[in-house]
């Protein structure tokens, strides 16, 4: 994609907090809308749970060796996922139509995005134990679906993707929309959540180079906002220029008037040349 009306803007609209984001938020995200292509994607958590509630038990979360969280999917949580997404696109898109940017959902798993083998050693009951977890990396983007968007139009990616073998995966939807921001070469990738900024040592951070956020990600994050520091790296290494957190509308996050923007690290300094 090229033109600046034309480069997408990437929001990824947090399962946590979809369901709170009220009109005057909507009416913001489709004035932005108006001027750039939207792509969105959208979370699940609070639905699902919703839907049956055992999904909201510590049991229904596992952890990796490596100390990463996961949803425990079978094919039951996947069809499920399908359910509740179905219903949040068909609000997302009225919403958006009442405003007039007209969206089309599209399902990760539909050749969109591509995942490749998931972690099968899980911790139950503090043992490591082999396990089928139906979650997967992604491993590509095919853009296609993507192309020629307008200003005026969105798509709403609802983050299931395909593995090797042909089986439909749960992905993590933060690095989802990392890696679809990188695909069409968006300059910025939003991430709306239900807190305002990232937090190091409680007090809130406006600004951070990728560097010192990945720092803070291996030793201090936890839980959501680690997978959201994750995705922030592979978007920035993708390409994308910046990256935003929080709370607030989407104009007010990409003018920097409130969240956490991350940014590439400069390259360090070369080391070759003469010197004095």
């Amino acid at each position: 994609m090229s033109g600046h009306g034309t480069v997408p803007t990437v929001v990824k609209l947090g399962g946590s907090c979809l369901e709170d984001l009220d009109g005057g938020w909507w009416d913001d995200l489709a004035r932005h809308g108006h001027a750039h292509p939207l792509i969105l994607v959208h979370g699940w958590s609070k639905p699902l749970r919703r839907l049956r509630p055992e999904y909201g038990a510590p049991s229904a979360v596992l952890r990796d060796r490596y100390g990463n969280q996961s949803r425990w999917t079978t094919p039951e949580v996947v069809e499920d996922i399908r359910t509740v997404s179905a219903e949040l696109a068909g609000s997302v898109l009225r919403r958006l139509a009442g405003r007039g940017v007209t969206g089309e959902r599209l399902l990760g798993s539909d050749g969109l995005v591509r995942a490749g083998e998931g972690e099968r050693w899980w911790w139950r009951d503090r043992q490591l134990v082999e396990l089928e977890n139906l979650v997967g990396p992604i491993t590509g983007v095919d853009p296609t679906p993507l192309n020629d968007l307008r200003p005026g139009q969105a798509r709403l990616v609802t983050p299931l993707a395909r593995n090797a073998a042909g089986q439909e995966v749960n992905t993590d939807a933060d690095r989802a929309a990392a890696a679809l921001a990188a695909a069409v070469g968006a300059t910025d990738l939003v991430l709306v959540t239900d807190v305002a900024h990232l937090l190091i040592d409680g007090r809130p951070v406006h600004r951070i180079e990728a560097r010192e956020a990945a720092v803070f990600r291996d030793g201090g994050a936890r839980g959501g906002m680690r997978k959201k520091l994750r995705a922030a790296g592979e978007a920035l290494d993708g390409g994308v220029a910046r990256v935003v957190i929080g709370s607030a509308p989407v104009t007010d996050l990409l003018a920097g008037r409130t969240g956490t923007h991350i940014t590439a690290s400069p390259a360090p300094a070369s080391s070759t040349g003469a010197r004095a």
